[in-house]
This record gives C-alpha cells, sequence and structure tokens, in this order.
C-alpha cells in the first residue's frame, strides 16, 4: 500500500491565487542536456495548497466541492480508444541506485488512461474518456474525475492523453488498498443518487505518471524524461485536487524505496530515463521492485521428490525460539515448505549436505503439516529465503531459496522483527503479492498463453485462462482464477484442513459436469493429498482427497474447472466428527426468495429458543444455507439430528411454505424444501466464498440475521452477490464466516433437553 506524503503530489485548488509554477529538476536537466541529478525530485510543490500547514486533504473538507460539468464523454469518432494498451513493466527488478533510472511508487490502484479533448463547439464542455488497462469504458464508474481532468484543458483547449492510477484514498486522504475500490469499480447501470453516494463513500484521486499525447502531437516516441517534464508543465497549471502529479526520485531510489519498506507500499517502478513509450508492450526498460522480505532459516528436514524433480522436493524450515540458548538449544518452530528457487546443481549439492544429517526424530515442537514423505535432519544448516509474508502462527507465503548460509550458526536463527504481513482479510494484499498474482494471470489470458503459477513453493500449471464458462455473461476461467486470488483471505480460512469434492465444468456451465473425489494423479509437487475412507466403516473405500487451506490447491481446482469449494463437515485431525452442521433451504419451482427467507427466519426463531449459535448465507444460486458450530468430537449424526429435529418442527407448523420430504414428486408445491440429510460423512456443501455455476457466477455469501430477517422488506437478493460484485461487500461487513471458527459452539446437551421439553 503507497501511503504517500500529502504535500508532494497533490494539485489543490489555491483559492483564487494565480498558481505558481516552480522549476522541475527533471524538465531543467532536459532543456539544459545535463546528466540526471541523483537526488530525489520532489514533484509536489505544482499546484501546493496556499493554506500554511494544511495537507491538501484537510484543505479540501473545508472547501466546497466542485460543481459536477455537463460532460459530453463521446470521444472523437477518429480516435480508437479500445485499442489503447499502457506500457507495461518487467518484473525482474532493478538497482536501487542507478543514475540511468528513475523511481516511482508503484500504486495499488487501477492503472488507466485518460483522454482529454476540447469540443469542436466553443463554450461547450470538454470530452473525457476513461479507459482501463483492457480497454474498458471507466467514464461512468469514476465521475468525480471527470470535471477534475476537464480542467486540464479548460484553457489550452488541446488535447491531452494522460497515463496513470485510480487510487483510492482512506479516511486521512492518503492513498489506500485496492479493495476500496470494489464498490465503485463494479458499478454499471446506476443512479445518479446511487452514484453520487459512490463518490461520497470512496473518494479517489487520478495519479498522474506520464503523458502521451500533448494535443495533435505524440509524445511516446520521446524519451521519459521529456514527457516526464511536460507532464509536470501540464499539470502545473492547473488547481484541480483530484489529479495528483506522481513523486519520482531520479537516479537513487533507495530514499523512496525504505519509506515503501517503512509505510507498506506495495512496491517501486524503475523506468529507464531515455525509454520511449511502447502501447501494450511489456518492456525491460520499466521493472518492478517488489518489496519481499527475506531472513535466515534452519533446514529441519526435507520432503522426497515427485515427478521429474531430482534429489528432493522442498526443504521444511523453521526457526530457534526467542530466547535460544547454546547450552539448552529449544526445537524448531516450522515455518514452512521451500520448494522454489533451485537451481539442478543446487538441488545436488544440498542433497550431498543433508544425507549425513539423517536423523530419526522431527527436529519441531509441532509435526510440520504433511505434503509428501519427510525426512528429517540434525538442524544445523542455514539458509537465506525471501517470501512476501509470515501470518502469526502460520506458515511462509510464496517462499524461495536464495541461498546457504555459512555465516551465521543455527543456534541464533530466530523470526526477524513482528509478524511479516496483516493478520485480518480486510487489510491490504493479505495473501502477498495479489496485485502482482491477478495481473500474471490477465496477462497470460490477454495473450492466450499457458504459465506456471510458484505457489508457496508448489508450482502450478494454468492454461485455457480466455475459456468462456459463463457464456451469458462473459466470464472466463482466468476470470474466476483473479476471482479466487482476489478472496482467497476470506475462502482460505473456509476450508482449511477439509477434505474437497470437486465439481468440474470443463467446458463452463452449460456443458457436462461431473463430481471427481479422487486427488488427480499426479498432483504437482508439494500439493497435498490425504488418503480417507469414502465410507467410515469400509476401509477398503480409502481413496486420496485434496485438502483446502492452500492458495495453491484452490488455484489448481479452479485450473481444472472445478468452479465451487465444497469442503467436508469435518477436518482431517477429527474426520470422523463433525465441527459444523448445516440446513440446506431448496425453493422449488415457481417459489420466490422472499419465501426462502421467511423459510430461514423461523429455523433461526427455533435456534435461538434453544440457545444455538448460527450463521446463514445465500447458496450462491437460489437458495439459502445456515450453519451451526459444533463443539469438539461431535459425531456426525448428531448434528443431522439437531437439523432434523429444527427442520420436522418448522415444516409441521408452516406446511404450506416448508416441507422435509425428500421424495420431489411428493412435496406440495412452491415449497422449500429443508435439506438436513447433507449431515452425513463425506457429504459437502458449497463453502462460504465459493464461485457457484449458477447463471448470474453467483457467490455463496455469508449474510446477517438482520439482514434476512429484513430481506422481504429490503428486497434482498441473492443475485446480487457476483464473483464481480462481492469484494465490495467483504470491504464494508469483513468476515461474517469467521463467527462460526471464533465464536461459541452450540450445547447440544442444553438444545436437546429444550427441544424434548418443548
Amino acid at each position: 500500500m503507497h501511503r504517500a506524503r500529502q504535500g508532494v503530489s497533490t494539485l489543490s485548488e489555491d483559492q483564487g491565487r494565480r498558481p505558481t509554477v516552480h522549476g522541475s529538476a527533471l524538465r531543467q536537466c532536459v532543456a539544459q542536456g545535463l546528466p540526471l541529478p541523483a537526488a530525489p525530485i520532489n514533484a509536489g510543490n505544482a499546484g501546493a495548497s496556499s493554506e500554511a500547514g494544511s495537507s491538501p486533504a484537510r484543505a479540501s473538507r473545508r472547501r466546497r466541492p466542485e460543481a459536477v460539468i455537463d460532460l459530453d464523454l463521446r470521444m472523437p469518432s477518429n480516435r480508437a480508444p479500445l485499442r489503447l494498451r499502457p506500457m507495461l513493466a518487467a518484473t525482474d527488478g532493478a538497482a536501487l541506485d542507478d543514475a540511468r533510472l528513475v523511481y516511482e511508487p508503484k500504486y495499488d490502484g487501477i492503472r488507466a488512461l485518460i483522454e482529454v479533448a476540447p469540443s469542436a463547439v466553443r463554450g461547450e464542455s470538454p470530452r473525457v474518456a476513461i479507459w482501463s488497462r483492457n480497454g474498458n469504458d471507466k467514464t461512468a464508474q469514476f465521475p468525480d474525475l471527470v470535471p477534475a481532468v476537464a480542467g486540464l484543458v479548460a484553457r489550452r483547449r488541446s488535447a491531452l492523453l494522460l497515463d496513470g492510477e485510480i487510487v483510492a484514498l482512506d479516511a486521512e486522504g492518503r492513498p489506500t488498498s485496492f479493495l476500496k475500490l470494489q464498490p465503485r469499480i463494479h458499478r454499471h447501470r446506476t443512479t445518479a443518487r446511487e452514484s453520487a453516494r459512490a463518490v461520497r463513500d470512496q473518494p479517489v484521486v487520478f495519479v498522474a505518471f506520464d503523458l502521451l499525447d500533448d494535443g495533435d502531437e505524440s509524445l511516446r516516441g520521446r524519451p521519459f524524461t521529456e514527457r516526464r517534464a511536460r507532464l509536470e508543465q501540464r499539470l502545473g497549471r492547473t488547481r484541480r485536487k483530484l489529479v495528483w502529479l506522481s513523486e519520482c526520485a531520479v537516479g537513487d531510489g533507495r530514499e523512496l524505496h525504505a519509506r515503501a519498506q517503512r509505510d507498506g507500499w506495495e512496491g517501486l517502478i524503475a523506468k529507464e530515463a531515455t525509454s520511449i513509450y511502447h502501447n501494450g508492450k511489456r518492456s525491460p526498460a520499466w521493472q518492478k521492485i517488489k518489496l519481499l522480505r527475506s531472513q535466515e532459516f534452519v533446514v529441519g528436514g526435507w520432503t522426497a521428490p515427485r515427478q521429474s524433480r531430482q534429489h528432493f522436493g522442498a526443504l521444511i524450515v523453521g526457526v530457534r525460539g526467542d530466547n535460544a540458548d547454546e547450552a539448552e538449544v529449544p526445537g524448531l518452530t516450522y515455518a514452512g515448505h521451500v520448494g522454489s528457487g533451485f537451481s539442478d546443481a543446487e538441488l545436488a549439492r544440498l542433497a550431498k549436505l543433508l544425507g549425513p544429517l539423517s536423523v530419526a526424530d522431527s527436529p519441531f515442537t509441532a509435526m510440520p503439516p504433511a505434503h509428501e514423505t519427510a525426512h528429517w535432519v540434525e538442524p544445523v544448516l542455514v539458509v537465506q529465503v525471501k517470501f512476501t509474508e509470515w501470518p502469526d502462527g502460520g506458515a511462509l507465503r510464496h517462499p524461495v531459496y536464495l541461498g546457504l548460509r555459512d555465516d551465521r550458526p543455527a543456534r541464533s536463527v530466530t523470526r526477524e522483527g513482528a509478524p511479516a504481513g496483516p493478520a485480518d482479510p480486510s487489510a491490504l494484499d493479505p495473501m502477498g503479492g495479489i496485485d502482482a498474482l491477478a495481473e500474471r494471470l490477465e496477462d497470460l489470458e490477454q495473450a492466450r498463453r499457458r504459465g506456471t503459477l510458484e505457489l508457496d513453493g508448489v508450482r502450478v500449471a494454468v492454461g485455457n485462462l480466455d475459456k468462456v464458462f459463463w457464456p451469458a455473461l462473459g466470464v472466463t476461467k482466468g476470470e474466476l482464477l483473479r476471482f479466487y486470488v482476489r478472496i482467497a483471505p476470506y475462502v482460505l480460512p473456509a476450508v482449511a484442513d477439509r477434505p474437497l469434492v470437486m465439481k468440474r465444468f470443463p467446458n463452463g456451465i452449460d456443458g457436462k459436469s461431473f463430481y471427481q473425489h479422487r486427488a488427480p494423479s499426479p498432483l504437482p509437487d508439494g500439493l497435498p493429498a490425504l488418503p480417507l475412507r469414502e465410507s467410515p466403516d469400509r476401509p477398503e473405500t480409502e481413496v486420496p482427497y485434496l485438502v483446502g487451506g492452500s492458495l495453491a490447491t484452490l488455484l489448481y481446482m479452479a485450473q481444472l474447472a472445478a468452479i465451487s469449494q465444497d469442503p467436508w463437515f469435518s477436518r482431517v485431525s477429527a474426520i470422523e466428527s463433525a465441527d459444523l452442521t448445516a440446513f440446506d433451504l431448496d425453493p422449488g419451482p415457481g417459489v420466490r426468495f422472499r419465501q426462502v427467507l421467511d423459510v430461514a427466519c423461523w429455523i433461526h426463531d427455533e435456534l435461538d429458543k434453544i440457545g444455538v449459535p448460527s450463521v446463514p448465507k445465500t447458496s450462491g444460486s437460489s437458495g439459502l444455507h445456515i450453519y451451526l458450530p459444533l463443539p469438539d468430537d461431535t459425531p456426525y449424526e448428531a448434528g443431522m439430528l439437531l437439523c432434523q429435529i429444527v427442520a420436522t418442527l418448522v415444516a409441521s407448523r408452516h406446511p404450506k411454505v416448508a416441507t422435509v420430504e425428500r421424495m420431489v414428486k411428493r412435496r406440495r408445491e412452491k415449497t422449500v424444501y429443508i435439506d438436513y440429510l447433507q449431515n452425513i460423512y463425506g457429504k459437502t456443501l458449497a463453502t462460504a466464498y465459493s464461485a457457484r455455476a449458477s447463471d448470474y457466477a453467483g457467490v455463496s455469501t455469508p449474510l446477517t440475521w438482520r439482514e434476512v430477517h429484513a430481506g422481504a422488506k429490503q428486497k434482498l437478493d441473492p443475485r446480487a452477490f457476483t464473483i464481480r460484485s462481492v469484494m465490495g461487500r467483504l470491504e464494508r461487513v469483513g468476515d461474517l464466516w469467521a463467527a462460526l471458527r471464533t465464536g461459541e459452539k452450540a450445547n447440544l446437551r442444553a438444545a436437546a433437553a429444550l427441544t424434548t421439553n418443548g
């Protein structure tokens, strides 16, 4: 997340005074033919607020909002905006002190090209169009930016084509998470009142960092420093507060990099000062500098290789306790499996070192999760590993081996600093690299190429991302994978340590589908699968199941066209005991959703009477699910019996609306079937935050009981929760499903007594 200093790049009003145009170091270098200076350039003086000691964010709150200009949003017919594509950066990284480079913050927003053209008719408003990197029209979604950028051509009456990023602002007026943009980027058809509310609830700015057209002149063939100087010249004459100039540093990015690490930015972009602009091309002239953390770890074991891999699959690494003592060294605390970053030669070299260190027992204080057969070693080797995140109590995200360390004893290796990475799903980029991963998938889809993702040491091959899974909506397989990347912080805890059943749609929702319990073979090296009995009483039915909880498993299943995530009601640590039980409300033909809500409310009333907590969610199709958290060691039969009693009670009291009749032919017309029979060993329901193969690309979305009880009056519509819209809701309400993991469990004995007495 980029938290820029407020005086740096905001172009704000000066309350009627003519702004002073300050000379730019970049512009002076270009004009005089001098070498680029090594000191950072402060681009923020252009158009700085005239209110001394006041940040632009605070000053803007004291001013009246700008009047909305009635703009013609159609661009001249001789332009082809849908074919415009921005230049993209490579991900190789760059040195932080290179005199040939200009460094800029990498903003966590929406890349956008903005065209501004004066009207051919004098007196008419300028024409504005905002285009995404894919050529989609975003103008209607950001109406507040239109008058701001229109003001850039009001006096000179010459067109502009700007490249930049649309960034959400937090309550303090600082750039914040991409997730904050979700409620706005999924708005298409909306009323004027809804549009005004969205603008008010989530302010944005456009951060400009390049100028491609200035009037009739194309600047794409000019060096970046010249384009930047022209950009500063144009923006320095505006007083609009919603258009910012990107901060930059010339020749030395170390100060920016230090601030990026301190303030949690996404990273930096390093641009060659002489680079020309290549539309739609990913060029090494621009390079991303990602903020990856690294530290030393102790090797405690290794896993067997799979497929063509030689020597070993992954290193099992950990750290010592914070108070490690040379005389009495404690066991290792597990940190993760490191399976990427090795050359063939390094695999062979490490294998020779690991062989003589073999021991019978694990050196870890708690047994690491089983991916493949583990081999333990004496914990003396120290390796350097980079990673994107290390959640407190969790494993490393995206670890990559950097090398072997011989300058630090294993007994001194402890966890460095605070837990690396956010601890809750609402924080920015909780998976560490979400934006980069989604961008990688989008690039592969556009290029119609296959690729390989490195996820927690697991290599997941992806392809055919442009295949359309929802024909009526144009939603592709690639969009499904990107949805799961974005929603992973919510859905992964819901499926963690649970066996998963796949329902695969290889040709999209209109094609044939099939269920698959058995994990595919062979699996990617490092992807966990666990042999389980399909029936607890029949050991001969044992088959390997995929186990949820990792991003690699999530995307691997989506690549196999498993649209939904369907976990068991028990975890692998206690596979024959359910920790959840559920009602599945299935409406018959002609049943309106408000009738489903009525049945849900009646069930909730009965559960309240016996003191049983519950969480409702949409099914992602036309029904509702109601989940109950169960105490440890609860037999499947006990959870199902509780649901059966409540379901039967509700159906008997409301026979015209609800039924527990299994046979469809015997059911009364226009009734809601209360299904409690899914609560059986090995059965599944689509989990919360799972995509569904419904015609509207629905997402199974947790609700509050207040929403359910008020649903009929407020016209609650499950079709409002889709893979394109649900992230905005999660940003507002958080993870409602977490209550099942952290809240009070059902007291089955008390519930049984109350039910019997009732």
